[in-house]
């Protein structure tokens, strides 16, 4: 087993592996949408390609914030036309989120900046080393979540 000092220092590496990620700003104070808004209005384009549509507790358990953040988060694009409520034809209790169509030029414009800069970057490390990594980055984030609840129900 480990010592708290080796252990330490894999949760250091860890925690500045996700800061340097997160520092690399693909989404800069610049962009017309931050990270989270980004990931709703991709949602949302999934789904209407699927030709189906998304209400807000089905986009908080996607983006993984709860159902106030999502609500003020779409409230602020409803604010800004990017975003759209529509009530669904069948049950009035239920509000579809829908793009505006000022969305789709916002979204493919930031879609096509951050595009660019992910394909330079599959084209620099290449994509088996990219694809290697981000399958470990997947199977370590879910061994931290299991571990974590597993701990969490022991404790």
């Amino acid at each position: 087993m480990k010592n708290e000092i080796e252990l330490n220092g894999y949760l250091v590496r860890f925690l500045s592996i996700v800061q340097g990620l997160d520092a690399a700003r693909l989404f800069p104070e610049v962009s017309k949408l931050t990270k989270t808004e980004f990931r709703i209005l991709r949602e949302i384009l999934v789904e209407q390609q699927k030709g189906g549509h998304i209400i807000s507790s089905e986009l908080a358990r996607r983006v993984g914030v709860t159902r106030s953040a999502i609500s003020q988060i779409v409230s602020k694009l409803e604010e800004r036309d990017v975003l759209v409520r529509s009530d669904a034809p069948d049950d009035k209790k239920i509000a579809y989120v829908e793009f505006s169509p000022k969305a789709y030029d916002l979204f493919n414009k930031e879609c096509a900046r951050v595009n660019t800069i992910m394909e330079k970057v599959v084209n620099e490390v290449g994509e088996r080393k990219m694809e290697t990594w981000l399958a470990e980055c997947d199977e370590i984030i879910e061994t931290v979540r299991r571990v974590n609840t597993e701990t969490q129900t022991t404790l």
